[in-house]
């Protein structure tokens, strides 16, 4: 499957800069590279930035699913390339028919086939404090069997951590959700942040945080426990880029996690602004080994 990760640095409530900011990343990729792509995979609230800090602030971007900006350009993308396209984006659920009910808001990711139809929409399940200021909790994990891709597991960040980062830690819960529906491809849309100070993280813009790309391999610890003798493959796309007090840690990576050890075919630098562009019907460049 050849997969691509648009990883580049959105600011909050800069909306059609932000576009902008994604095109300028694909017109620079190698069209060679583009080439026969399954899926395009884009960060969590990938257009509208992700710091927000109220309802208020938001609101101006919300978008119903299907028909907003974020699924414009999912749409126009996925047929020019002819693939799947995953973006995460800000949703309003209109309950106008169920008054006195008011709307429903949720970070949500749309995903889009290379026909232009829109064959899945999964909203957040665990919620981060600053998701908690906006929107709602999703009613569970995604998984479906999505034509061209297989049986599908979808999650956004928190999603992969501890309910709450009160539940155990070994509880869980995505990691089992994925083994339980047997899943063979993972999508995981990321607004990920670090908490190393900024001059010194951002010293080395082309490295990978390999302390948080481990710590989410970490969490995916019972698929690596299972050691089945089918890949499960998980991408990680994340942003790269500062919002406020936010720094977020770049670090987009596809991995094949298979026999109990974790394949690494791509991986983009902390900083990095550009398409992670891999094919797990090659081998791997790497393997990860905890120490």
């Amino acid at each position: 499957m050849r997969i691509a990760c648009l990883q580049f640095a959105p600011k909050v409530g800069d909306l059609e800069n932000n576009l902008n900011r994604a095109d300028a990343v694909l017109n620079r990729t190698d069209p060679m590279a583009l080439d026969e792509l399954d899926l395009l995979v884009l960060p969590e609230l990938a257009f509208t930035g992700y710091n927000f800090s109220s309802l208020h602030e938001i609101t101006p971007f919300l978008e119903h699913a299907g028909s907003g900006i974020s699924s414009l350009w999912a749409r126009t993308t996925a047929l020019k390339y002819n693939c799947t396209v995953s973006v995460g984006y800000p949703e309003m659920v209109n309950l106008s028919k169920k008054w006195p009910t008011g709307p429903e808001y949720y970070n949500s990711v749309i995903v889009v086939n290379g026909d232009g139809e829109t064959v899945a929409n999964y909203r957040k399940t665990f919620l981060y404090p600053t998701d908690e200021t906006w929107a709602l909790e999703g009613e569970g994990f995604f998984h479906e069997k999505i034509p061209e891709l297989g049986s599908t597991v979808m999650g956004i960040c928190m999603d992969i951590n501890p309910y709450k980062f009160e539940a155990p830690w070994n509880a869980f819960e995505f990691g089992i959700h994925v083994l339980k529906v047997k899943a063979n491809l993972v999508i995981i849309s990321m607004a990920w942040m670090t908490l190393e100070e900024g001059p010194i993280f951002s010293r080395m813009p082309q490295e990978p945080d390999l302390v948080s790309l481990t710590y989410w391999v970490q969490r995916l610890e019972p698929l690596i426990r299972e050691e089945r003798d089918e890949e499960i493959t998980v991408v990680f796309c994340n942003r790269s880029g500062i919002e406020d007090d936010a720094l977020y840690c770049g670090t987009s990576a596809v991995i094949g996690i298979k026999s109990g050890e974790v394949l690494v075919y791509g991986i983009l630098g902390r900083g990095n602004k550009e398409l992670l562009v891999v094919d797990t019907d090659k081998p791997p460049h790497a393997k990860l080994v905890q120490k």
